[in-house]
């Protein structure tokens, strides 16, 4: 019984979170453009493109051309599980997306997708994004298999 109450409670925080910041961003239209996410993005006092982050994908990934099924996939996904929270052009809750391909090492981005509560503990790009965005990146309990997807989906919007 007292569980159930804690899970309600923590439910009612966070979607009163999420409602506060949708509104709180859909009304402000400073630094909501994908080129400004992109600027103070390469200010980091980090190698963004070397750093993996913390969760499953320990390896160096080596990607070829893009995989049109595989991107479209990952739209699929991105609008299904995603879209709530971020955008390609525009800071919605979490940042603009818009060329994370070109800022982020693929591995971070999956590490990011499949273990973002550890990365917003561990791992310092990821601690940042927390401090500018405020809201944590909920975990969609996507597979690797998706996470990937995902990942071709940005690329393919970040080489148009």
């Amino acid at each position: 019984m007292r569980k159930t109450n804690i899970k309600l409670i923590l439910t009612v925080i966070v979607l009163s979170s999420v409602l506060f910041f949708t509104t709180r961003c859909s009304s402000d239209n400073t630094n909501n453009n994908a080129t400004d996410n992109a600027a103070s993005a390469s200010t980091e006092p980090f190698d963004t493109l070397k750093d993996i982050g913390v969760g499953p994908v320990t390896a160096t990934m080596t990607l070829g051309a893009i995989d049109n099924a595989l991107a479209d996939s990952g739209s699929k996904i991105f609008t299904a599980k995603c879209i709530a929270c971020h955008a390609i052009e525009k800071k919605i809750i979490g940042p603009a997306l818009s060329g994370v391909s070109k800022r982020r090492a693929p591995e971070w981005i999956m590490n990011q997708i499949l273990n973002p509560s550890e990365m917003a503990e561990k791992d310092p790009i990821a601690k940042d994004l927390l401090g500018r965005y405020i809201a944590q990146m909920a975990n969609q309990n996507l597979t690797q298999d998706e996470a990937r997807e995902v990942l071709e989906f940005f690329r393919r919007n970040d080489n148009k």
